[in-house]
């Protein structure tokens, strides 16, 4: 195997890493509008997430950074050519980390409202966009010979883009209901439990027709592997969620969502970014990354630090791993 191939599995594994825990937070962000019926329950949901949002946000540094340095022109041409959606996502990670901290500081029922607003907003639109990048990326956007995206926004917005987004805004969503379930008690986690229900019904109806779709345009024996596993694993996580197996339920539907991603990094693969103009005017994981010797230190490097992150992070799941409840938040806040 060379080099190139080995980081390309390691980004592959760091988003699959970041969708399956941000996948949770975006899900709980949603549904402190739709699950939650008052302003403690919408404190519940968020005070399950408040310690590890913002270690689950890592991987996605992570995985940009090492893009950055293992396929430097992979990275200038996604961030050039999908310029406004990725600063959209970003603006979105800013405001909706804010509203975490700032949202308790003043007991103002139009402060705390407002950025409960933002932590909507801000959760939903990001699970969206992310869907309609990489369904992009997966299948081909305009790229010309000088390895520069020569498209526009318009580009971007397609069918199987927007499916695309759809499909992960919900899958993301059941995936928080599920998580919502497990994490907390009472009349609140019986409600988790029934949205779960509703959310996974609706991820079994967008996401099939999606990976389909993307097996037939681009896939192979590897990828269709992939996406048995996760037709296979969601429809474990909903007969699960119906038989109160919250914390199964919940492995089954991460199980998902990596098999999911997997299955388009198997279908992109050997590309990084597909031309849909010309195919010999696609980045592949050979003419888009860095020298050996570059690739040859950053292996060192992620060799030695990638265990110990996620060794951490495991412990701080393991540290807040109890329930909560309405009978938990003070009632000033």
């Amino acid at each position: 195997m060379h080099l190139y191939d080995f980081w390309f599995l390691l980004i592959a594994f760091l988003w699959t890493g970041y969708f399956f825990l941000e996948g949770f937070d975006f899900g709980i962000g949603v549904l402190t509008k739709l699950l939650a019926r008052d302003r403690t329950e919408r404190r519940v949901l968020i005070n399950t997430i408040g310690p590890v949002w913002d270690g689950n946000e890592v991987w996605l540094i992570t995985a940009g950074g090492a893009t950055f340095a293992a396929f430097p022109d992979w990275y200038a041409t996604l961030f050039s050519g999908f310029y406004l959606p990725l600063l959209a996502i970003l603006v979105c990670l800013i405001l909706r980390g804010v509203a975490f901290e700032y949202r308790h500081k003043r007991t103002e029922e139009r402060w705390q409202r407002n950025w409960e607003h933002a932590i909507f907003w801000c959760s939903l639109l990001p699970a969206f966009l992310w869907g309609a990048i990489f369904a992009n990326l997966v299948r081909g956007v305009p790229i010309g010979a000088d390895k520069n995206y020569a498209g526009g926004l318009s580009d971007l917005i397609t069918p199987y883009a927007l499916l695309g987004g759809v499909v992960t805004l919900v899958l993301f969503t059941f995936h928080g209901a599920v998580f919502a379930a497990l994490k907390t008690a009472g009349d609140i986690r019986m409600r988790a439990r029934r949205y779960a229900a509703w959310l996974g019904v609706a991820t079994a109806v967008v996401a099939p027709p999606f990976l389909g779709w993307t097996q037939w345009d681009r896939g192979n024996a590897r990828s269709l592997v992939a996406m048995a596993v996760a037709v296979v694993a969601l429809a474990v996580a909903l007969v699960m969620n119906q038989r109160r197996r919250e914390g199964w339920a919940f492995a089954m539907s991460g199980v998902a969502i990596a098999a999911a991603v997997a299955m388009l990094f198997l279908a992109l693969f050997p590309d990084v970014m597909p031309s849909s103009l010309d195919p010999r005017w696609s980045l592949t994981a050979a003419n888009a990354s860095s020298s050996p010797y570059t690739l040859k230190i950053m292996t060192w490097v992620a060799v030695i630090m990638t265990p110990l992150i996620m060794g951490y992070q495991a412990w701080t799941y393991w540290v807040f791993r109890k329930r909560i409840g309405t009978q938990h938040i003070p009632a000033a806040h």
